[in-house]
């Protein structure tokens, strides 16, 4: 039995601008306009930030169109470099990287049905741990129930982004909130504070990577993948620049860099008192369609080291009904409703999530290495090689370091989690090896 062929191409970018558009960009630009002070600032940020973005999904697209299995970044890696390198990867995202973000998403969305619904911490965390199991259920019915939830979804999400701009662009001249000031000079913000927040604003862009994992579902996956990466990251830049331009044009600068809901405060001042409650209703549909295309992915990966030899055999397993990877399913669900139930997901999150971006500059270096490799054949060559590819992996590699910077004892504690696996792996590989000794 196979993985069922199911995601053509507007399911594919469905799932890239989906999954990247989540909350956000409702909440958090506040951080950047703080780093750079100024309309023109922004919007360079998060165009460079977009552009980056691209970069790095370009480079996954011809890996993704050169190795066209499910799993994606471990693919990509265990074919690279080495499985120990692969087994890291998935190593992380189980048990922080991707069940962490799945348990956070959900509590964003448990807190924005809270302001429709009061409910207490455990009323919370309950909406969470349901989000999850529900969302869970769906994809195990099959890949083709899941990508059309997520394709409706993040139609209603793109057209809420292209409605607020609109509004935004008709209103701001007379809304009740004085404009933002004239942009600051150029030399006003330092190079350093430039980058910060361009690595800041790559975070918003996380999770472009992920339909890399499904290609085994994908129709023509050499050809599907790389369209949607590329259709999928201008979209969200687009979207970002132009929410970031309401924001800066719907109230003062000071307002936007203080504020902790700024799309909430700058849609209440556009269309009044209702403005939060239209706010709440976007990040609650954006947050569920984040989950869910996040919720997708994952398993694809668990599923593909089970194929391996590197996970449970009964992981490998589809599905006799849906063909989908019931039990990887399970499991992740299983460990996110956990971390959401408990709220330890913001520990373990916090503290590893800078470490994908080692692995993604390590792609970046690897796909200029496998280029001279004999025998490898992209169908889809990137262009800008080898210069993108090392522009982007540079770019990871200052995240990873200002993130060590800024923190050495939790980002010490975070790649400690990570290199955690390399033992596992190791009793892992001795076990598989004496059990087929054995035989």
């Amino acid at each position: 039995m196979s993985l069922e062929r199911a995601i053509t191409l507007p399911h594919a970018t469905a799932l890239v601008v989906g999954t990247i558009i989540g909350a956000s960009i409702f909440v958090q630009a506040s951080e950047i306009t703080a780093l750079v002070p100024s309309a023109g600032g922004v919007a360079l940020v998060w165009i460079a930030a977009g552009l980056l973005t691209l970069g790095g999904a370009l480079v996954c697209a011809e890996l993704a169109s050169a190795f066209p299995r499910s799993g994606g970044v471990y693919v990509f890696l265990r074919e690279i470099y080495s499985p120990a390198l692969g087994f890291l990867w998935g190593w992380a995202m189980f048990w922080s990287m991707h069940t962490g973000i799945v348990a956070a998403i959900a509590t964003v969305f448990a807190r924005y049905v809270g302001y429709f619904v009061p409910m207490g911490d455990a009323g919370l965390r309950a909406v969470a741990v349901g989000a999850i199991v529900l969302l869970t259920a769906v994809n195990y019915r099959g890949v083709s129930l899941g990508t059309r939830l997520q394709t409706t979804v993040t139609i209603g999400k793109v057209l809420a982004v292209a409605a607020i701009i609109a509004v935004g662009v008709l209103v701001a001249p007379a809304a009740p909130v004085a404009p933002a000031p004239a942009a600051a000079p150029a030399e006003g913000v330092s190079l350093l504070n430039f980058l910060a927040a361009v690595g800041a604003g790559l975070f918003a862009f996380g999770g472009w990577h992920m339909v890399t994992y499904t290609a085994e579902e994908t129709v023509a996956p050499e050809r599907t993948i790389p369209r949607a990466l590329a259709i999928g990251c201008i979209v969200v830049t687009i979207a970002y620049v132009g929410l970031n331009t309401v924001y800066l044009d719907v109230l003062p600068i000071d307002r936007v860099i203080t504020s902790t809901r700024v799309a909430a405060d700058a849609f209440q001042a556009l269309v009044g008192p209702r403005g939060a409650s239209i706010i709440s209703a976007v990040v609650i549909m954006s947050a569920f369609g984040a989950l869910n295309g996040i919720i997708l992915a994952g398993p694809r990966v668990y599923y593909s080291m089970a194929q391996d030899g590197l996970l449970f055999s009964k992981a490998a397993e589809l599905h006799a009904r849906f063909r989908t990877p019931g039990l990887a399913l399970a499991l992740q669900g299983g460990w996110a409703t956990v971390l959401a139930a408990t709220g330890t997901y913001r520990e373990l999150f916090t503290r590893v999530i800078y470490t994908e971006w080692i692995f993604f500059g390590l792609l970046a270096v690897g796909l200029v290495l496998v280029r001279r490799r004999p025998g490898y054949v992209a169908r889809w060559p990137m262009p800008g090689v080898p210069l993108v590819p090392i522009v982007f992996a540079l770019a990871s590699f200052a995240i990873v370091v200002s993130q060590m910077a800024a923190d050495p004892r939790s980002s010490a504690i975070g790649l400690a989690m990570v290199v955690s696996g390399l033992p596992v792996y190791w009793w892992w590989t001795r076990r598989a090896g004496a059990a087929r000794a054995s035989v």
